[in-house]
């Protein structure tokens, strides 16, 4: 399939890795719809802070993913669906796991019977690395059991049967792209790259982290979009899984001092309680084998291993330390 001759809508386009997606996919020339969460702002989150070229070159649909009603009406004329809609905090699914279930698992089987009852041609639904829990064998291939240790992981994996089973029982021409952790430009403080960008950049002498010994296979948001063009056009890969990683694995401790060496300042990186995962749910280990995508799609990270990791960390640091970006940030507040 070539994306340039279908309508794309994006669901989740006004998050983190959605906004960039689309993006990319105007860079490329596609006809893109952004479904953005409604509000009565009239924000598109990120998509306000693109430029007027994309702006003016998508159609924005505002509604919410957990009604089937508007998801089918975002859906009408399109041929392809990009599902990022999620909700994504680890911490805050302890504290609200229910409407983890109703935006990731509900909202998914909204795209999916919508796709089967429109004929839709594709969609690619996003999945997360931590279904995988922590590591059992590395690097971690599609076929690693999957291991719901936090609410969040537990509706993902909900959320990623729900989606294949229309495939199994309907032939809706699914694909499941499985992301490890991206990373880069407009991501939320909940994750640790922008908390330790955002503590550095605000002049903090001691950094304030969770767990500090495990590792994460991270990747540039860049590649991972990537990812969903590669995934949305390979034909192939309808009614597989499909990593997306960077096949490169490291401790968040040495995340943390790499960034500190490459802004060039002299930190303390302390844990402190308050951000630690409960024993049990906190995912050890995580690293991805992308032979797969390889194989299916041809898709290849381009920020990979040491070197890579290190130009992405560059472009996301040029970006937070932009004064303009870190007023957005509360850097003394832990963000669950």
């Amino acid at each position: 399939m070539n994306l340039r001759e279908k309508k794309v809508l994006v669901t989740g386009a006004d998050g983190f890795i959605g906004s960039h997606l689309v993006e990319y996919l105007v860079e490329q020339g596609h006809d893109v719809r952004a479904f953005v969460y409604y509000n009565s702002f009239n924000s598109w989150g990120w998509l306000d802070q693109s430029s007027a070229n994309v702006r003016k070159s998508i159609d924005v649909f505002s509604g919410d993913i957990r009604d089937p009603h508007g998801v089918r009406q975002a859906m009408c004329g399109c041929d392809v669906v990009l599902h990022l809609a999620a909700l994504i905090a680890i911490p805050y699914s302890y504290h609200s796991p229910d409407t983890y279930v109703d935006t990731n698992v509900k909202g998914t089987l909204n795209v999916v019977q919508a796709a089967r009852e429109l004929g839709i041609e594709r969609v690619v639904h996003t999945s997360t690395s931590e279904v995988y829990g922590t590591a059992r064998f590395v690097p971690i291939t599609e076929a690693h059991p999957l291991q719901g240790q936090s609410p969040y992981s537990a509706s993902k994996i909900g959320a990623d049967q729900m989606a294949l089973s229309f495939h199994s029982s309907f032939e809706t021409p699914v694909a499941v792209i499985r992301p490890f952790n991206t990373y880069g430009p407009r991501q939320s403080a909940r994750a640790v790259i922008p908390t330790i960008i955002t503590q550095i950049a605000a002049g903090a002498e001691e950094i304030r982290l969770g767990a500090l010994h495990p590792t994460r296979d991270f990747n540039f948001v860049r590649d991972t979009v990537r990812g969903f063009v590669a995934v949305a056009e390979a034909d192939a890969a309808i009614g597989q899984v499909v990593n997306i990683g960077s096949d490169y694995e490291i401790s968040i401790a040495d995340t943390a001092a790499l960034i500190a060496e490459r802004m060039g300042r002299d930190v303390r990186i302390t844990c402190e309680n308050e951000r630690l995962r409960p024993d049990g749910s906190e995912v050890e280990r995580l690293w991805a084998s992308n032979a797969l995508a390889r194989e299916l799609t041809g898709w290849a990270p381009e920020y990979a291993e040491r070197d890579g990791f290190g130009r992405g960390l560059d472009e996301t640091i040029a970006w937070f330390t932009d004064p303009v970006n870190l007023a957005q940030y509360k850097t003394d507040i832990y963000n669950i």
